[in-house]
């Protein structure tokens, strides 16, 4: 059977979606074209994940109803669940290719015997190197790795993705390079943990001679217009060497994402972070100390008026609250954190035990009501900084990516510190301008917990 369309639903994570448009590009190859609607679609692929219990039930969800509504589609599973033998069995009747993400490299000859579609050109290219097809035309993410060494207890991406293997310094520059070339505004490199890089070149060695900060000394260098951004960070292997050339690049936002998990040392050594919470706290100070100092130089970088604003260094990190063992006293602890960090946004979710980790093992012993309550606590400690913290901004002009338009016909986009802000449609109707994916000027007249809103300059 000749298929013609196909039809990706990604969950999960960045690298899952830069996974997808990946997988996009190689059934563009072979002359398939997207199709909108899953349920029309030849091909359906669910790229997963299975860090919450949430994610995973989301694809238990998604293929009785797809293959229901859709029983003739070819249904494919990928990502962090496609190797997990009770997924497996209880799905074994509704998919038809398991392909795990270890072999994505293999994608193509997989496909292609199943789908029977004539072999492609780039059959000896690796998945790292596979041509992606991107969902924006100015916002990209280029993943510099992929897998993970660190093998946190309650984390299931060593296991669904293998060892660290990255790709060569050459091959990610020259991406960056042709998208700038392409006009893109906002470049985020990505992999499990950023700063562990190693030139894949370099890789058999164990050569650090080419490690991530001089990678981003090396795309800051890259002539043009853009932001550059990157996700995600380990604090046991943020360096100051690290530090020093965040500080110093240009391109660099202001915006550094640092998962501290838990404010405990307990906790955190019961979940093989490899750091204490003094250590994280001193790195947060690091940051802000020599990032703030550059203020002066974006302003003159922008060639902005006195009134730009160059914000100071927004933080934000990952919270796991009702670890297993995790005491009252001990939350306090990370509420403590919370206080005196400050931070700008924290994505805070509640432990759910992952088949295949060490703390599967372990007694999930916090009840599930009291887990709520820990992450409605931060919350209510969350909302209070983040909104002293976007005080600052009040009457200050801004720089802002334009990202799209809310139903409500307002333009909306994102600083370089990652703060969302929404323009009046009332004053866009004396401005017809197309601002997709443009730098605009903004000044801020109104402020909450997490957006803002202002008029364009």
């Amino acid at each position: 059977m000749k298929y013609h369309t196909y039809n990706i639903i990604t969950i999960g994570c960045q690298m899952n979606k830069s996974d997808s448009e990946r997988i996009a590009a190689y059934f563009e190859e072979q002359g398939m074209r997207e199709e909108e609607d899953k349920y029309r679609a030849d091909v359906v692929v669910l790229t997963t994940c299975g860090v919450r219990q949430s994610a995973e039930d989301r694809v238990y969800g998604f293929v009785p109803r797809i293959k229901k509504e859709n029983p003739s589609c070819f249904l494919i599973i990928t990502g962090c669940l496609s190797e997990r033998n009770d997924v497996k069995k209880r799905l074994k009747d509704k998919v038809d290719l398991w392909i795990p993400i270890g072999d994505i490299i293999n994608i193509k000859n997989q496909i292609t015997n199943k789908l029977q579609i004539p072999n492609s050109k780039q059959d000896n290219c690796g998945y790292l190197e596979l041509e992606a097809k991107y969902s924006s035309k100015f916002k990209a993410f280029v993943p510099i790795g992929n897998g993970c060494n660190n093998y946190c207890s309650y984390c299931v991406v060593p296991y669904a993705r293998g060892r660290e293997k990255y790709r060569s310094a050459e091959t990610i520059i020259n991406e960056v390079k042709g998208l700038v070339r392409g006009g893109y505004r906002e470049i985020t490199l990505i992999a499990q943990n950023v700063n562990s890089y190693i030139d894949g070149r370099q890789q058999a060695a164990d050569s650090r001679k080419f490690g991530f900060p001089r990678l981003l000394n090396e795309i800051d260098d890259i002539p043009g217009e853009f932001w550059l951004r990157f996700a995600t960070s380990h604090p046991k292997d943020m360096s100051d060497e690290l530090i020093d050339v965040i500080a110093k690049c240009e391109h660099l936002c202001e915006h550094v994402h640092l998962p501290a998990q838990a404010g405990d040392n307990a906790v955190l050594k019961a979940m093989n972070r490899g750091y204490t919470i003094e250590h994280y706290i001193e790195l947060i100070n690091n940051l802000r100390r020599k990032i703030n100092t550059r203020i002066n130089r974006a302003i003159n970088r922008t060639n902005k008026s006195r009134n730009y604003f160059a914000a100071p260094l927004s933080i934000t990190t990952d919270i796991i609250v009702g670890f297993p063992g995790e005491t009252k006293e001990q939350f306090v602890n990370t509420a403590k954190l919370f206080k005196e960090v400050k931070f700008d946004m924290a994505y805070i979710a509640q432990y759910s035990p992952r088949p295949g980790t060490a703390a599967v093992k372990l007694v999930d012993d916090v009840p599930k009501q009291e887990k709520k309550r820990r992450e409605e606590a931060l919350m209510k400690i969350l909302r209070k900084t983040a909104l002293e913290n976007n005080k600052k901004y009040i009457k200050k002009t801004v720089e802002v990516l334009i990202e799209g338009k809310n139903k409500h016909g307002d333009w909306y986009g994102m600083t370089r510190t990652n703060k969302n802000v929404r323009i009046d449609s009332r004053q866009q109707t004396a401005d017809s301008r197309n601002l997709l994916g443009q730098f605009v000027n903004v000044k801020i007249i109104e402020i909450r917990e997490f957006g803002m809103r202002g008029e364009l300059i």
